[in-house]
């Protein structure tokens, strides 16, 4: 049994029989990733970066935690193209590293993503109440917020989770196409943003530009400077991992995985830098600290209609954030019930709909419990710290396939020999050892805790070891 530990996947295992209809094109891919990735960084986290980390230099925070996701990025892209069957770091790790880091990786992806979904689900619950309260029918607080800060259930929060429920369990098709519509009005969100902004920056904003250093600790165990913005505006970069579990559907996944995952995360990477950049130019980085800094910034100039523009952009900005990781952590459980190492009873695959129906009610179920009654803000800590650790596993997946399997096809392989993927390593570690300590202890609670399911359950029941 122990032996399992260590042996690994086949490198080429096909999904031939799986039961997902293959149906997605690399344009398809691509707007997964667009609509994974922009969302609660660009709307959000870029005026609380500025204001309380990097003043307006986190422009330079969201050029090292894309750099950073850059090199994580091409690592994908080489394995997405050369090992077949689901993608995902848990896949991956599984064929270059065995069954225990293997799980290891899909026990932190399915902290990722869940409370990623519930977090985002939070957030747009404020803003939808927003919108609801300016055409007069905004809900009282006990149905917006949790009991812990005074209320009885946050209903938008709990329902946008149901209704993105339905949608999955109807397919993935009918999904990509709802997500293709938001992306394009959260896209031209923007572009109105900058097309306004672009006439109103005021160069004097912009000093001092780096006013809280490159990185200092306080008192209280909080972090500021520049690299501590780039470990907190990295939550903004997260879904772009989320192309490779749709490797299953994807029409020719050798080719189109590789191309939506470069193609997302270089879009939103210099849509983020232009944004970052004109906001901190048209706004003092101090005003910045609100939960809608791009609406406020435009309010502030006086341009109303483009602020409630704005507000509409992000409820569909975070709709897609909320369906891309939603999707992507019911096929990563899918995968890992085929594998034996959580119940097979969430491996069926609907005859009728081509969609994993099981998964989808149950997770639904969680996450909507837990974006309706529990306050998650603390918890969203844990999705960065998470994702980079199996960024690292990912960069070093390249390195030991190149290594174990020399001869392996690569349609899509790294230059530079093992350059980049180290250089992603570094990169991924580093803002790790940026994150606040109180991040890495409840980090290491939820490893403990998926070590102790492994060893009871997982370990006894997995294919592998049979």
């Amino acid at each position: 049994m122990l032996k399992a530990l260590f042996r690994t996947k086949p490198v080429i295992d096909e999904s031939e029989g799986s039961g997902l209809k293959r149906c997605l094109s690399a344009f398809d891919l691509t707007l997964l990733g667009i609509g994974a990735i922009i969302g609660t960084g660009i709307f959000v986290l870029t005026g609380i970066a500025a204001a309380n980390q990097a003043g307006p230099a986190v422009v330079l925070s969201f050029v090292i935690s894309g750099l950073a996701c850059a090199f994580a990025a091409l690592a994908y892209a080489e394995l997405a193209a050369s090992v077949g069957g689901c993608g995902s770091a848990y896949g991956y790790s599984y064929v270059a590293f065995g069954e225990v880091v293997a799980w290891m990786i899909g026990w932190i992806l399915l902290l990722e993503y869940s409370v990623s979904v519930a977090a985002v689900a939070n957030g747009w619950s404020g803003y939808f109440n927003n919108a609801l309260t300016a055409m007069g029918m905004g809900l009282p607080d006990v149905l917006t917020k949790s009991p812990a800060l005074g209320g009885i259930i946050n209903l938008p929060a709990a329902s946008i989770i149901l209704i993105l429920m339905g949608l999955l369990i109807i397919g993935v098709r009918q999904s990509a196409q709802l997500n293709t519509a938001m992306v394009f009005v959260k896209v031209l969100t923007i572009i109105v943003f900058v097309s306004i902004a672009a006439f109103n920056v005021e160069p004097m904003n912009w000093h001092p530009f780096m006013p809280y250093g490159w990185f200092n600790t306080l008192p209280d165990g909080s972090t500021t400077g520049v690299l501590a913005g780039a470990s907190l505006v990295f939550f903004a970069y997260v879904g772009f991992d989320a192309v490779s579990t749709a490797a299953e559907e994807a029409q020719n996944p050798q080719r189109d995985l590789p191309t939506g995952i470069l193609a997302s995360l270089a879009f939103c990477t210099v849509i983020y830098i232009i944004v970052s950049g004109l906001l901190t130019g048209i706004v003092p980085y101090t005003q910045l600290n609100v939960s809608s800094p791009v609406a406020h910034a435009l309010q502030l100039l006086g341009y109303n209609w483009a602020s409630a523009l704005v507000a509409t952009g992000v409820i569909a900005g975070l709709t897609t954030v909320m369906l891309v990781l939603y999707y992507a952590l019911t096929r990563i459980i899918l995968s890992m019930a085929r594998d034996g190492l959580v119940s097979p009873f969430l491996s069926k695959v609907d005859d009728t709909r081509k969609t994993p129906v099981r998964v989808i009610v149950i997770t639904g179920l969680i996450m909507a419990m837990a974006a309706g009654f529990f306050p998650l803000g603390t918890l969203a800590e844990l999705v960065n710290i998470g994702t980079l650790a199996a960024f690292v596993l990912v960069c070093l997946g390249v390195i030991v396939l190149r290594i174990r399997q020399p001869d392996l096809p690569r349609p899509f392989k790294n230059p530079f020999g093992f350059l980049l993927p180290i250089l992603g390593m570094i990169s991924c570690a580093g803002l790790m050892a940026f994150l606040p300590a109180q991040t890495w202890l409840r980090f290491t609670v939820w490893l403990t805790i998926g070590v102790i399911v492994y060893f009871t359950y997982s370990i006894r029941h997995s294919k592998l070891a049979k």
